[in-house]
């Protein structure tokens, strides 16, 4: 943790404005110092990191913050001022995602000037976006938990449960086997439901012939994963099989062209025009992937709009997809962690069509 800060410090040691950040989100919070709270107060300086937390996690924080001074909150802009203060910090940068509620409270009680157009968030989204060697094997534990789901739940899916149903069957199995919780909502919809990107589970009864497209992840240690395979039950049309290799074949096709420093845009744009010379124009709409880690959405992405260079370290998910409709959708989703001439796959269930 002490080594993020100081890859921090490290970035705007250019810029001659820096005299402290006021960090106030839970995700960046837990980045830099490893503690996981719903609320609490973090000050890095050039010198010294402290951080203000209340009774309810003061003792937690106590025990796991070795990279700050821990402060128990009390008047907490009382205490801010006077570390700013003692400091001889007079302009502190704060991030762009604070509520304007929370700004305007900031501006009002905080002695020291608010510098809200300044590159912070830029930067701790530039350092997050390289997973360390920590982080990379909590993501890869949480993955192994999402496959371990995946098996179990090709054993449960047949003709007459529900949707709902086999979404806690799935979840459950998760929990029990080593999930703190899951990435986001699972998506588990079958038959014409597939046709929307995150269609939410309902009663619907799975039938033969349907399509089930699943788009879930395990959560392990604070950091998250990310999959979708679609499955058959029953023998799928011809029609089904052609459009599920397709989507197959544009992942592929994208995948060969990751490594460092690549435009992100190219990515996309490699399983898009390969969807798009199939036939099927307009029904890809999403971006072909997303960067992940503390959070389920990080940048960089696989968009036709991120002109970023792919760096090396970085977590991301390729998910081409087709969706018909009214009829039905097939997605499949991947995750792989950038090399400098390739990249190292964190998933590894089968893809090819499976028919239960």
């Amino acid at each position: 943790m002490t080594d993020r800060i100081s890859k921090l410090l490290e970035k705007v040691n250019s810029d001659s404005s820096f005299q402290a950040a006021l960090i106030t989100s839970n995700q960046n919070r837990f980045y830099f110092f490893g503690m996981r709270s719903s609320d609490g107060t973090a000050i890095i300086t050039r010198d010294k990191a402290y951080f203000i937390i209340d009774s309810r996690y003061h003792e937690k924080a106590s025990m796991t913050v070795k990279n700050a001074e821990v402060i128990l909150q009390d008047k907490l802009f009382d205490q801010i001022n006077e570390i700013l203060a003692d400091s001889g910090v007079e302009k502190v940068w704060v991030e762009q995602s604070m509520s304007i509620g929370t700004l305007n409270s900031m501006r009002k009680r905080i002695k020291a000037e608010i510098v809200e157009d300044n590159p912070l968030t830029d930067m701790i989204s530039r350092l997050r976006a390289v997973k360390d060697e920590d982080e990379v094997k909590l993501i890869r534990r949480a993955q192994e938990i999402t496959e371990m789901g995946f098996d179990y739940i090709l054993t449960q899916l047949r003709p007459g449960v529900s949707e709902k149903e086999m979404q806690l069957e799935l979840e459950t199995y998760m929990k029990k086997h080593g999930a703190d919780g899951l990435s986001f909502d699972t998506i588990l919809i079958s038959g014409s439901n597939t046709s929307m990107p995150h269609g939410v589970p309902t009663d619907k009864l799975i039938e033969k012939g349907d399509f089930i497209t699943m788009d879930y992840a395990a959560a392990y240690g604070g950091y998250c994963s990310d999959m979708t395979r679609t499955v058959a039950v029953g023998e799928p049309t011809d029609e089904m099989k052609h459009v599920y290799n397709i989507v197959l074949e544009a992942q592929l096709k994208a995948m060969a062209g990751i490594k460092r420093g690549v435009v992100c845009s190219d990515i996309d744009k490699i399983a898009r025009d390969h969807i798009y010379d199939s036939g099927y124009k307009g029904y890809f709409g999403h971006s072909l992937g997303h960067s992940f880690g503390i959070d389920i959405h990080e940048r960089p992405m696989f968009s036709p709009n991120d002109s970023s260079l792919l760096p090396r370290g970085a977590m991301i998910t390729v998910e081409p997809g087709i969706y018909l409709p009214g009829r039905f959708g097939v997605r499949i989703e991947d995750t792989v962690r950038v090399t400098e001439d390739g990249y190292i796959p964190l998933t590894f269930c089968r893809k090819d069509l499976i028919v239960l």
